[in-house]
């Protein structure tokens, strides 16, 4: 297949994919109204499709790393759906969270193998993983208007039909992956040269990435009842404000490949995240229709560093591409469900407002970090390309300047 193509394709799969991550904070407003959750309990549902999937990404990463894992996509595709799906079915606070903790394993199972087959597909290139990078947001801002399609009316028991861009995902997978095994690099390993990591600026760019993820993790749980409080409106007001916030993030994540073009990803990357901290104190203290605005603008802040992360994540793992993945684009997001009950004990005890100004401080932390990383450089990023492409399906050493399979 053509690189296009495949990319095309996988991102479009990750957009499948994500729309049960965005389903999770969208599902929470109905579980309030229909169940009478608290902010806190409500959170919980988060929290549960966050932990298992933070525990799990890492090892998933490890393991793309040994072995080659192509049949992960789709059945990671697959179980993220079955778990949205399920979640409605019956009155059980428990049996919730374990469909939401299903539905989190899925999320965690495929991030990291995504991500490797990407950068195999794309040839590293950063338009190329913006563009994956994309369809993930993509998936974010469709799950919203697609919840609310599905559950408005009907209630919590029509659930099971959101299982449906899970099956047309796992579809997508096939194509892709008969394209790269064809061109003998589906099972690619990605050993890459001794020594060549650099570990403390991977481990900084981890926490800076965890502290963007409670930022944007905290305000997709609230922000849907946040917009309710401070604009007056119903439920459409809220998920209006969801679907900016997600909306945002698509165009962010392109602006963000742009950029990248024209300066260097640190660079763009510290630039965004003192977008950020305006935008998030606006989403916290302007009151009425501009909300929607500084939404809009904190999405496309959090955005643009989002792919770009992934890949310097890779440069500075080039030998545990699976691991980076799997930490950069899923570990860290996941962690900031984490913060969730905390911010809903926290609205429960005073108000939503005072919960969600600690978010405000997540940005600066992310920009102070960055402060301390530098350019992993054009060298490195080849050999980290080269360390994905260089081995075939069978173990046999490849010239690693022939084009990728996936090209």
């Amino acid at each position: 297949m053509r690189r296009n193509s495949s990319i095309t394709l996988l991102s479009v799969g990750h957009g499948c994919v994500d729309i049960y991550q965005g389903a999770v904070a969208a599902l929470l407003p109905f579980f309030v109204a229909e169940r009478g959750y608290s902010y806190a309990v409500a959170s919980g549902v988060v929290l549960a499709a966050s932990v298992l999937s933070s525990v799990a990404q890492p090892l998933f990463g490890v393991l793309t790393d040994r072995r080659r894992l192509p049949w992960l996509l789709p059945v990671s595709t697959l179980l993220g759906g079955a778990g949205v799906a399920l979640s409605g079915l019956g009155g059980s606070y428990a049996l919730t969270l374990l469909s939401m903790a299903l539905s989190g394993i899925g999320v965690a199972a495929y991030h990291p193998e995504s991500a490797r087959v990407a950068r195999l597909a794309s040839r590293g290139s950063h338009s190329a993983m913006g563009v994956f990078a994309t369809g993930g947001n993509i998936g974010f801002a469709l799950a919203p208007l697609m919840v609310g399609a599905v559950v408005a009316d009907g209630g919590l028991r029509w659930t099971p039909l959101l299982v449906i861009p899970a099956l047309a995902g796992a579809a997508l997978c096939v194509p892709v992956l008969r394209g790269l095994r064809e061109g003998g690099a589906a099972g690619a390993a990605a050993p890459g040269p001794a020594g060549s990591d650099d570990v403390a600026s991977f481990v900084r760019l981890s926490l800076a990435v965890v502290f963007r993820s409670v930022a944007f993790v905290g305000l997709s749980t609230f922000i849907a009842l946040y917009a309710r409080q401070r604009t007056g409106g119903g439920a459409a007001a809220g998920s209006a404000a969801l679907t900016v916030l997600y909306l945002g993030g698509a165009v962010g994540s392109v602006l963000g490949g742009s950029l990248a073009g024209r300066w260097d990803l640190v660079t763009v990357c510290r630039w965004s995240y003192v977008l950020s901290v305006v935008a998030v104190a606006g989403v916290v203290w302007v009151p009425g229709p501009a909300l929607y605005v500084f939404v809009a603008l904190t999405s496309v802040g959090l955005y643009v560093p989002f792919s770009l992360q992934v890949t310097l994540g890779q440069d500075y793992l080039p030998s545990r591409i699976g691991t980076a993945s799997g930490v950069t684009l899923g570990l860290t997001v996941s962690v900031g469900g984490l913060a969730g009950p905390l911010l809903g004990s926290l609205a429960d005890a005073t108000s939503l407002q005072t919960a969600l100004a600690p978010l405000v401080l997540m940005p600066v932390l992310s920009r102070l970090l960055f402060g301390t990383l530098r350019e992993p450089g054009t060298a490195l990023r080849h050999k980290a390309v080269a360390g994905v492409a260089g081995v075939a399906e069978n173990g046999t050493a490849v010239d690693a300047s022939r084009p990728s399979a996936g090209g």
